[in-house]
């Protein structure tokens, strides 16, 4: 591990604290490297060097709207390959909540991320992508994923 230092106005110091306080970092170091992480994986899902990604999907509906929980269903299936698991939560008599984790070439779960999004009756749609690297297959027959560092 090698050490950097930087140095930074007061103001800046002082907010940079609040925010490494507010979100329960153990310290300055923990927070600053997920920070300089989340910029690099978005340049990387910017400039399409992320050939491969993980994310997680999750979006309210109301399960009363014409067919849409059969069309979700319909879409993830025709999507398996990229399609891991579904977590389905009920929030009141109407509304549900649904978080898909997804994998697979950055294009198609990004693709398949926004059309689910854009289905009718969808509501608070988001997605969130996380960039990892494909190992090649050493005493295995499947990929392993690992996130970038």
């Amino acid at each position: 591990m090698r050490r950097l230092t930087i140095s930074v106005d007061d103001a800046l110091a002082d907010t940079f604290d609040r925010l490494v306080a507010e979100r329960g970092y153990e310290n300055r170091s923990e927070a600053f490297r997920d920070l300089l992480r989340g910029e690099l994986d978005r340049q990387r899902l910017e400039a399409g060097k992320a050939r491969e990604c993980v994310g997680v999907l999750s979006y309210v509906f109301n399960h009363h709207e014409r067919d849409l929980p059969r069309r979700l269903t319909t879409m993830q299936h025709a999507h398996h390959d990229v399609t891991v698991a579904t977590l389905h939560a009920h929030l009141d008599h109407d509304n549900c909540i649904e978080s898909v984790i997804l994998r697979g070439t950055t294009a198609s779960v990004v693709a398949f991320a926004q059309a689910v999004i854009a289905e009718k009756g969808i509501r608070h749609g988001e997605f969130r992508p996380i960039p990892v690297e494909a190992g090649k297959p050493q005493r295995h027959t499947h990929q392993h994923l690992r996130p970038y560092t």
